[in-house]
């Protein structure tokens, strides 16, 4: 953060933030992790590899598990061909190239214990190399197991927060809103919101980051079927109150967001988290509909194409926004 708010704010800032006054950049990511650099240990120490490929896209998992395996073999294809394909028989000897091909092929299936049988071993050293490979390919293989299964077991939300903010008219005032929506069939209840707000300050001629919660008009809901939309209302007693449209565009501000809901299926509770920073937050906007009914009237359909839709609203007149 570099752009201080110069004016009082009436609202007392709190200390259980989690985030220290003088961090700097956004506090936390849009995918909810917060932004923080770990240093002072090693790279094995500072990750968590399991908590890692647990959070990769789907896409990027498979495409590293297809690497590894692809590499994996390459290189045992290399320790045979460097040790000579003279003791691997069944070898089609015709070039050099096929004869890498068989020597790759024999390590994918020693690697899975497939083991077909047309390409055999001979001699201490091949075989030494062979059987170490099929335990190797035991262990990658139950190590790969886990992690599916950790993947499909793990609990998560499956929630799809809207890509802005918006400063829209509310109850003859206004009001900063975002929205959320799920995007699987999971069943979510219980579901509550718990949002603060990080606004940098000059104090004593230095920026400073305080942290504010904010009061949600509705900040608990019962079911979450369809998209929520999360309501601040800027009054006296918000942080927000007195900031102009220009305010908003020139103070640094990120807005933390965590939700929480029970899922009925894993019976175990769910956390999401994400954050919206400035140049995030479109003011003088609201959000259009997203869900409406089917042709038949019997069902409602959730449109999540349209979570980002907006169109431009004017503000009503306020002290809470003055220009």
């Amino acid at each position: 953060m570099t752009r201080g708010f110069r004016k009082k704010i009436r609202q007392k800032n709190t200390e259980n933030s989690g985030f220290g006054s003088n961090a700097s950049g956004r506090f936390i990511n849009k995918d909810g992790l917060p932004n923080v650099q770990r240093r002072g240990v090693n790279v094995f120490n500072r990750l968590s590899w399991y908590h890692t490929m647990l959070n990769l896209s789907s896409f990027r998992f498979i495409s590293y598990l297809v690497i590894a395996y692809i590499l994996i073999n390459l290189v045992f294809a290399l320790i045979y061909y460097i040790i000579g394909v003279e003791h691997l028989t069944g070898i089609d000897k015709t070039n050099p190239g096929n004869e890498f091909i068989d020597v790759f092929f024999f390590s994918s299936q020693t690697f899975t214990t497939v083991g077909y049988g047309r390409i055999a071993p001979v001699g201490f050293m091949a075989s030494l190399i062979a059987t170490f490979e099929a335990f190797l390919g035991l262990l990658t293989f139950a190590i790969a197991t886990g992690l599916f299964y950790g993947r499909f077991s793990r609990p998560r939300a499956y929630l799809s927060f809207s890509d802005i903010a918006v400063i829209a008219p509310f109850q003859e005032s206004t009001a900063l809103m975002f929205r959320l929506a799920p995007y699987k069939n999971n069943a979510l209840t219980d579901a509550d919101v718990i949002v603060s707000t990080a606004i940098e300050v000059i104090e004593n001629g230095a920026p400073k980051s305080n942290f504010y919660r904010l009061d949600i008009h509705l900040s608990k809901i019962n079911t979450l079927a369809l998209n929520w939309t999360v309501v601040h209302k800027i009054d006296e007693n918000s942080p927000f109150y007195g900031f102009s449209e220009e305010d908003f565009k020139t103070t640094d501000i990120e807005l933390i967001v965590q939700v929480r809901a029970f899922d009925e299926v894993f019976s175990n509770t769910v956390v999401q988290r994400s954050s919206y920073v400035t140049g995030e937050i479109v003011y003088g906007a609201k959000f259009v509909p997203m869900y409406y009914p089917d042709k038949n009237n019997l069902t409602t359909v959730l449109d999540l194409d349209k979570i980002n839709e907006y169109q431009k609203q004017d503000l009503p007149a306020s002290a809470g926004n003055k220009e």
